[in-house]
Formats: structure tokens, sequence, C-alpha cells
């Protein structure tokens, strides 16, 4: 069954598809949560609810205690197939941007989440049509059904509108922060929280240590780059710019305490104590992810940073009474996805291990022959799959290339389509952009009969550049795949754990009150909150959701995808 929800004038409903085929239900927007609580508890209706945005739709919905175990996400996926070299529209303006690419996710905790977010309508302009959601699931359907990889697309299309879901609830039921032990943490490093504007103790005493290094005046103002690469300048110290690893080769009694203020300064801007007022609200930090943000199809966040959360505050994320985190990270994630996608054997031996589990690839690299040292297998497929020429990697990358001819010749050839300025696809169908303007400018340029040199280096830079761009795509895209099927499995099975009998709710909101739930997704990394009691039966999920994505996107193709699991009431303890 898959209902679609179509937003009506005055506040109203319609969802086509309840029941029947072709019944349709009209209520007001409050009654919206009935019906999906109804349709979801009926026995064996497993109802796929399609809707323009889930960001628009769902939180009302988690607010009314009403969880969706499936959906389909218009506007994610009209991005997917548009985008796609897989595809081919049947309507020849239905891929035409604008239509729904115009449409941006509707934004989180703006206001009363007891009732939808706005409407696409509200949120672009008033003279855009509120699309149709379904006219587009039909010409999506259409589209996908032509495709000669249908069943990847369609694995893609559900894995993405899945990560949707799993990201309105991390929202809805946030992280756990302790506000005081954060404020620890800044004392601890920074001295006292000041007042108004003022600088931190630290960075005060660090500033003056850098001023008198620099024999610059009071004045100088440290957080203006400009003024202090010219500081820098004056008294001699050589720095070109203010990057760490340029500074860190210079020779200068201010180079300490510069890289120290750096480092502080940016604590406070990113993670101090404005952020803990803005962010952390009810013990607990939200922060909104855009799923597929990325173009490879990795996710974005908006507001607090919940990508890049420092090690410096970890401390601060403490499970509640009664319940811990189970943290799961996949090993060597990119090169096992890369020895899938290219059919090695090879290297995916490699990735097994003497045991067969395989826990660092790259100790079994070195296991193979092919490199001498663990740091050397790591520096050479890190430069297979971004594109390193020069240092070790150059150096090791011949050796890679006779040990698993397979992977490397297929990253190779990616690189080489983008350098021909041709589209390249992830393995479930995600395609890159074509290269700009800026790359087709430059390559007719170098072709101009009075072309100089400089012309054509520069063509050949960005040509280069952008092939090193399609080289990871692949790889990074695909690897992101695999997230984004791991978390869907994961989001699955924890449901299936049901509730725990002696689980202590505290801020913890319906519908997860005494259930297992991610809190926070990084890429290649979860953290689960879950009741104690059963934080062991979460980590053999868990590590059934890893394999479950790996037969999902390469069937029996003997690649393993291990995960380092820690349990621990503190983040901080579980690195």
């Amino acid at each position: 069954m898959q209902p679609v929800v179509v937003p009506e004038p005055d506040g109203v409903v319609r969802v086509v598809g309840v029941g029947l085929p072709g019944h349709e239900r009209r209520v007001a927007m409050g009654k919206l949560a009935a019906v999906v609580r109804e349709a979801e508890t009926a026995a064996a209706a497993r109802p796929r609810w399609t809707w323009d945005d889930t960001n628009r739709w769902y939180p009302a919905l988690l607010s009314a205690g009403v969880r969706v175990e499936r959906s389909l996400d218009l506007r994610l996926a009209h991005r997917i197939l548009r985008q796609s070299a897989l595809v081919t529209w049947p309507e020849p303006d239905a891929a035409q941007p604008g239509r729904w690419d115009g449409m941006p996710p509707a934004p989180l905790g703006a206001g009363d989440r007891d009732e939808p977010a706005p409407l696409f309508a509200d949120l672009v302009s008033a003279d855009v049509p509120e699309p149709d959601p379904v006219a587009e699931l039909q010409v999506q359907n259409a589209a996908v059904a032509a495709s000669p990889a249908a069943g990847r697309l369609r694995l893609l299309v559900a894995a993405e509108s899945a990560g949707a879901l799993a990201a309105v609830e991390m929202y809805h039921a946030g992280l756990p922060w302790r506000a005081d032990v954060h404020d620890a943490i800044l004392t601890e490093i920074l001295g006292p929280r000041p007042r108004g504007t003022e600088r931190p103790a630290r960075l005060e005493q660090l500033a003056a240590r850098i001023r008198a290094a620099l024999e610059a005046p009071d004045s100088l103002n440290l957080d203006s780059p400009g003024d202090l690469l010219k500081a820098l300048g004056y008294a001699g110290v050589g720095a070109r710019s203010l990057r760490k690893w340029e500074l860190e080769r210079l020779d200068h009694p201010v180079i300490e305490p510069l890289l120290e203020y750096k480092s502080l300064y940016r604590l406070l801007t990113a993670n101090g104590w404005g952020w803990v007022d803005a962010w952390v609200h009810g013990g607990r930090f939200r922060s909104e992810y855009i799923v597929g943000g990325v173009v490879t199809g990795r996710w974005a966040s908006r507001g607090g940073g919940a990508l890049q959360i420092p090690k410096s505050v970890r401390r601060a994320v403490v499970a509640d009474p009664g319940w811990t985190f189970v943290v799961a990270d996949a090993a060597q994630l990119e090169p096992r996805v890369l020895a899938a996608m290219a059919g090695d054997e090879t290297m995916a031996a490699a990735g097994r291990g003497t045991d067969g589990r395989g826990a660092d690839m790259y100790a079994g690299i070195v296991a193979s022959g092919a490199v001498a040292t663990r740091e050397l297998a790591k520096v050479g497929m890190l430069g297979a799959m971004y594109g390193g020429t020069t240092g070790s990697s150059a150096q090791v990358l011949p050796r890679l290339a006779k040990a698993f001819p397979r992977s490397l010749a297929f990253v190779d050839e990616a690189a080489q389509a983008g350098e021909r300025g041709e589209i390249v696809t992830t393995h479930l169908g995600r395609s890159s952009p074509p290269p700009g303007a800026t790359w087709h400018e430059l390559q007719a340029g170098a072709y101009q009969d009075d072309a100089g040199e400089s012309a054509a280096a520069k063509a050949r830079s960005y040509t280069r550049s952008w092939g090193r761009f399609t080289r990871n795509f692949v790889v990074q895209g695909t690897a992101a795949e695999w997230a984004l099927c791991w978390t869907a499995s994961i989001r699955r099975r924890l449901w299936a754990l049901g509730e725990a009998p002696d689980a202590a709710g505290g801020v913890v909101p319906e519908p997860f009150s005494a259930r297992p739930h991610l809190a926070l997704f990084l890429h290649d990394e979860v953290v689960i909150h879950t009741p104690t009691s059963m934080a062991e039966a979460v980590a053999d999920e868990v590590r059934a959701a890893a394999g479950e994505a790996g037969e999902l996107l390469f069937g029996d193709f003997p690649v393993r995808f291990p995960l380092s699991i820690t349990v621990a009431n503190c983040y901080a303890d579980a690195k």
C-alpha cells in the first residue's frame, strides 16, 4: 500500500490510496496522525507513505507519538532520478529543474511542531504552484521502470527516503547533552565564562604573548586574518598563510602561542558557551541533518554542526540514567566499497584478513605483501581514491596497482572519464554533475590558435582536478549508499527489538521513551541511545545491519564490513 499525502487549501490533507486502490480520504491537518496511526497498526498493511518532503510532515507525526515504518520522499527521489545517467524521463519537461528541484527541505524546529512545516509555496514564493505528489509519483515510477538499472535505483530511492525518516527521528529524540559538563570543559580549557564580548582568560594570556613575540601594539586584532598576516610579515616570520601545516614548519617564538590561540579560538566560536545557549535545550542537542546535502550523497547538517563534534567536548554527551550508548563505526569503509565495486577479489581477501573477519584492511594489505607498513598501505589507498600524485602516495601507488589491478584501474577509469568531461555514477545510480562552464571555457581556450602555454597548462590543471573529483565520487558516493542502507537496517531492527520494561524514559520523547534509537550519524559512524539492558542486543543488530547493507549492494561478493563497537555511558569513552 502506498498512500500519497496531498496538501490542499484551508488546512486540509487529501490521502490518496488508503485501503482499496483509488480510495481517498480528506482530513484536517490535525487528524492526519490518527489516519497514519491506524494504517501503521493495521495487520499486514506495511504502508509506504509518499509525500513531497519528509521534513514537512514527519515531525508533527512524531510529536503525536506516531512512527512511520516506510516512506517515499518525492523531493529527494526526484533529485536522484533527474541527475542519474541511468534514467531517461518519459516526459521531456519532467526532469527540468524548478518543478521539484527548487523545493528546499522544510526547516525543522521552526515553530509549533503540532502542525506540519510550511508548504512549498510558503517556502519559495507565492507564485510557485504547489507540486502535485500524485502526478510526480507516476512520473518517477515510469522513469525507474524504464531504466536498465531499475532494481538498483529503487533501492537507492528507498534508502534515501529511509535516511530522511532517520534524520527527523534523530532531531526529534535529540542527543543527550549535559550543559553543566560542557561549561566545566570550557572553564577548564579557556577559563571562566567571560562577560559580553570579552575574551576568556586563556585567550587573553595567549594574545599578550603573541603581541609581545611580534612586538605588535595592543590594538592588533588577532581575529582578523588580514591584520595578523601583516603583523607576521612585519616581524619577519615568513608565513604566507595562517594554515596550521604551514605555521608548524616555521621557527619563531610566536608560532607556539599562535597555534594554541587558533585552536582555542576555534573551540570558543564553534562549540563555546554561545553554542550551548543556541543548540542545547532540555538536556538535548538537536541539529538538523540535510540528507544527500553533499553532491556524492553524503549528509550535511544545518545548525550546530552535528557532523563535526570535536573530541574536546564529547565528555558532555552523557547517556540518561538507566541508558547507555552503543557507538559503532565501519572500518576502512571506502577501500572495502572500492574492492566490491571493482570486483577485486584479491583486495576483498586482504580486507578479510587471516581470521576471515578483517578488522583492519590496511594490515591485510601489508600481509598480502603489497607494501611494507600499515601507514604506507593507508597512504597509498587514500592516494588511489583521492588522486594523490606526490610524496609517499606516488611511490606506493605502482605497487598497489600491481597487487590490486582491478581496484586501481576502476578509479583510474573514473578519473579519466572526468578528465574527458563525462559523468560517472555510483553503484546504485547517483550520477556526478557535469563539469561547469569554466571547464568548457578552459578546454576551448586551450585549443585556440593564439593560445599560449599558460592557457594549456591551466586547462590541464583544471582537467586533472575534475578527474580527481570523479575518481573519488564513485567511491565516496557508493560508501554513502552503504551507510544509508546500514542506517535504514539499524532503524528497522532497533524498532523490532521493542521496549525495555525497565527503561526509565526521562527526557526521551515518545515514541522512543523505552526503545533504543539512533541519536547521532557521522557518515560511517552511528551513536545509539539505548536502555542499558538492551545494549548487547543492540550491538548484535548493528553488526547484522552492516552485513545486510553489504548484501543489498553487492550480493554474495565476498567483501566484509567489520565494525568497531563500544558500549559506554559517555561518548568520549567510546573512542
